[in-house]
């Protein structure tokens, strides 16, 4: 991975190395190689062995890997990224069972599972809790479509942020780190992609996919605390080492869930 910040998630199909490199040397938190939807079915084969030429060459590359969903190509695709130590998760498309989960788990990579289908959708309250996941990620293209949503409608927006609530939800309750947002198909279009992205950070999201890097600042500007935010958490925080329980600061109480937020602020932009 490129930096200990998880804000930004950008794809880059396996059949174009040249790309991945150029995705790593981007402002890209996270690069993901993908081994799925970029790739065509009869260039599946080809994908994975430019994945291994590049993984070899390349040691000091850290990537998430976005595997296929049959079972077949999950274990071609697994048989590649298992060999590898740079390769730190694998994105588990349209995860719907704890078999599937425990199957990309057996790699001993970290699983970072695709809520993208309405069966995933009603089976996470017991795939968070599946031995092996990192955090949680949200498809909401392909749940539009397995859900027979209109695009970009005001009804689509209802019933996709009920999903984004059962995200958040379960990947609390199951410990897990907050979830990241789906990817926002608008490329030029950069303020409709930091409104989503603000909207996705205030619901409680950590991050979110990127399909291109124009979307980079936009996601990065949304998901990092303001300057005003980081200066009043900085500030909470070493009141707080002058005080035994609650007190008050600037005409506002401080407990222990205030401060519990003032760490999270700090955590988010890498202090």
């Amino acid at each position: 991975m490129n930096s200990p910040l998880q804000r930004s998630f950008l794809f880059v199909p396996a059949t174009r190395p040249e790309r991945i490199a150029k995705a790593l040397n981007s402002d890209a938190d996270t690069v993901i190689v993908d081994l799925e939807d970029a790739v065509a079915p009869h260039e599946k084969d080809l994908a994975r062995h430019h994945l291994d030429e590049f993984l070899q060459a390349t040691p000091e590359a850290r990537v998430l890997v976005r595997i296929n969903s049959t079972a077949q190509d999950i274990r071609k695709d697994l048989a590649v990224c298992a060999r590898f130590s740079n390769v730190c998760g694998i994105m588990l498309p349209k995860a719907e069972t704890c078999k599937q989960i425990e199957l990309v788990a057996a790699s001993r990579k970290p699983v970072w599972p695709i809520i993208e289908t309405a069966r995933g959708l009603v089976s996470m309250t017991s795939l968070a809790f599946t031995s092996g996941i990192e955090r949680l990620t949200f498809g909401a293209l392909d749940l539009s479509t397995d859900l027979n949503l209109e695009p970009g409608s005001p009804g689509a927006a209802i019933i996709l942020d009920q999903c984004r609530y059962q995200l958040i939800v379960c990947s609390r309750s199951a410990r897990l780190p907050p979830p990241v947002e789906s990817v926002a198909p608008h490329i030029h279009d950069t303020a409709k992609v930091e409104q989503a992205a603000q909207k996705a950070a205030e619901m409680g999201f950590s991050g979110m996919l990127s399909i291109h890097p124009k979307q980079l600042p936009a996601i990065h500007k949304a998901f990092t605390p303001s300057s005003e935010s980081l200066a009043w958490a900085r500030k909470v925080l070493d009141t707080a080492q002058r005080h035994d329980g609650a007190f008050q600061l600037d005409g506002q109480m401080i407990d222990e869930p205030v401060i519990i937020r003032a760490r999270t602020l700090l955590a988010r932009a890498g202090e």
